[in-house]
């Protein structure tokens, strides 16, 4: 995903004990907004009021889970005091064992902002300095590299969040300008002093769920975005296939109310400028439902969409770790706030929601390019005329490359909070698996936009080719706003062309939200 310059953010996102949207962590996460820790004297008071009632209650009662005993499993084991400062340090060291591909700049950003969110919440006995220190890695440059496999999603995030602690205290690797450094040396070149962590600092940092809450922040931007693409999309699909606008009319969608379907039914009416008149036009009466069903199959992500985002933005803004610290009350409360069980949920169904808008997409290529179902269109909507006609095959593998995208998309569907582990020494016997959910949501929604982009040639191509078969057919005007943006990008197709730079320009304005799609 494209980033806006990350010299000259547009916003700042001031963390404290307010509640965050996701948007904030989205926008930290492609460079349009950096973090800033509230000055604000009473929220640091806060802050250090739960790390100062650690230090007394470990002078003076000597037993804390985590700080003064092992982890998990082994929280039976009992840590000399003389060793208590170093059993946080232990803690990330043994969990680096992380594998598979690094999370990419804008993810860290996007892991790095919610643990920070969370941390500022007041309820993990950290200190002012360790929240200094994940801002300072933003000021410098310098992300983390975190491998994206190893979590079961509890406790938390563990191995993927131990390279976010490690690098705070000047180990393991940083990316810095898009080159992999030493922290040791990228800290030392940014004047940052590592962190010594105090007794509880470092289950904090790992005890939680930031990477599948960050990774859900930037999945939901992504799918209320496609949600609005394949409306437009299928409004172009419905003209090139010289379809009937009456299946969007409003009464028809009253006596349905699903408000989400019910919005895209209006996007659809606007885009064909629907007038609301039943023309008898001798087309065929009803379309395919992958045109006349469309409102119903995106408008149940448009439907779940508010569901995940109160799921991801109350995830976003929790005390998620163990124990909880209650200053106030002078308690530590033992309990399981690292599970990322509702994450899980909302990845798990948005990502079933999304495939199937690639599968929607993917039936509408089919018609298209099918001389038999596009209304009188060229097979495969070849665009070239005369004799290099026989050697033409216009879109052929084109429609094969996105039934290969929905494939994967769909076969990526079966939810992975089913499949809970019973993990260390059956301590985490009944687990999450948000992060895996979160990132398997992520692929569906990359394979998803891969199918949107061969749409967009195709629907650009089907429309131009539909002015040519029947120039009298007017084109309504949101469209043909459309139609002019997608030409700056696409040209038509006459002569047989390698489409994949078109594709990966279509994916890379997909990935900026590049056109302004509804209110």
């Amino acid at each position: 995903m494209q980033l806006t310059d990350l010299k000259t953010p547009r916003r700042t996102v001031r963390f404290d004990r307010e509640r965050l949207a996701l948007e904030d962590i989205v926008a930290i996460a492609r460079g349009a907004a950096r973090p800033a820790l509230s000055d604000d004297p009473q929220f640091r008071a806060a802050i250090t009021k739960g790390a100062d009632f650690l230090d007394r209650l470990l002078r003076e009662d000597g037993t804390i889970y985590g700080v003064t005993t092992g982890y998990g499993d082994s929280c039976t084991v009992a840590v000399p005091l003389d060793l208590v400062t170093e059993l946080p340090h232990h803690l990330y060291t043994y969990h680096g064992c992380g594998l598979g591909a690094y999370l990419d700049p804008t993810q860290t950003r996007a892991v790095m902002a919610a643990r920070l969110a969370s941390l500022s919440k007041g309820f993990s006995g950290v200190s002012v300095g360790l929240l200094e220190q994940i801002v300072r890695l933003f000021d410098a440059g310098l992300l983390p590299l975190i491998p994206s496999e190893g979590s079961v999603g509890a406790s938390g995030d563990l191995t993927p969040l131990s390279y976010l602690a490690a690098v705070l205290c000047g180990e393991r690797e940083v990316l810095r300008d898009g080159v992999p450094v030493a922290a040791a040396q990228a800290l030392r070149d940014a004047g940052i002093t590592p962190l010594r962590l105090r007794p509880k600092e470092g289950l904090a940092i790992m005890n939680g769920t930031a990477v599948m809450t960050g990774l859900a922040c930037l999945a939901w931007d992504r799918a209320d975005y496609l949600a609005r693409l394949v409306t437009r999309i299928t409004a172009l699909a419905s003209f090139a296939l010289d379809g009937n606008d009456h299946h969007f009319d409003e009464t028809l969608f009253s006596v349905k109310p699903h408000a989400g379907m019910q919005g895209v039914a209006s996007w659809l009416r606007q885009d064909l400028e629907y007038a609301g008149q039943l023309e008898r036009n001798g087309k065929r009466l009803q379309d395919r439902y992958s045109i006349r069903c469309a409102p119903h199959v995106i408008g149940v992500l448009a439907d779940a969409l508010p569901f995940f985002r109160t799921a991801i933005e109350n995830e976003l803004n929790s005390a998620n770790d163990n124990p909880i610290i209650d200053a106030e009350g002078e308690r530590v409360l033992h309990g399981g706030h690292f599970y990322g069980g509702h994450i899980a949920f909302a990845m798990d169904g948005m990502k079933n929601a999304v495939a199937n808008l690639a599968d929607l997409l993917d039936r509408q290529m089919a018609l298209l390019v099918d001389a038999r179902y596009n209304a009188g269109l060229p097979a495969n909507l070849s665009g070239m005329q005369g004799r290099r006609a026989a050697i033409s095959h216009g879109l052929k593998a084109l429609q094969i490359s996105a039934s290969a995208w929905t494939a994967e998309a769909l076969k990526l569907t079966m939810p992975a909070s089913v499949f809970s582990r019973s993990t260390e020494c059956h301590n985490q016997d009944k687990v999450s698996m948000g992060t895996i959910a979160a990132r398997d949501c992520l692929r569906v929604l990359e394979l998803t936009e891969q199918v949107a982009a061969s749409l967009l040639i195709t629907v650009r191509q089907g429309v131009w080719l539909r002015q040519r078969v029947d120039p009298a057919k007017p084109l309504p005007a949101p469209l043909a706003r459309m139609l002019a943006l997608l030409g700056q990008d696409v040209a038509p197709v006459e002569e047989d062309r390698r489409l994949d730079p078109d594709l990966k320009l279509l994916l890379g304005r997909i990935r900026d939200q590049a056109w302004s799609l509804y209110a």
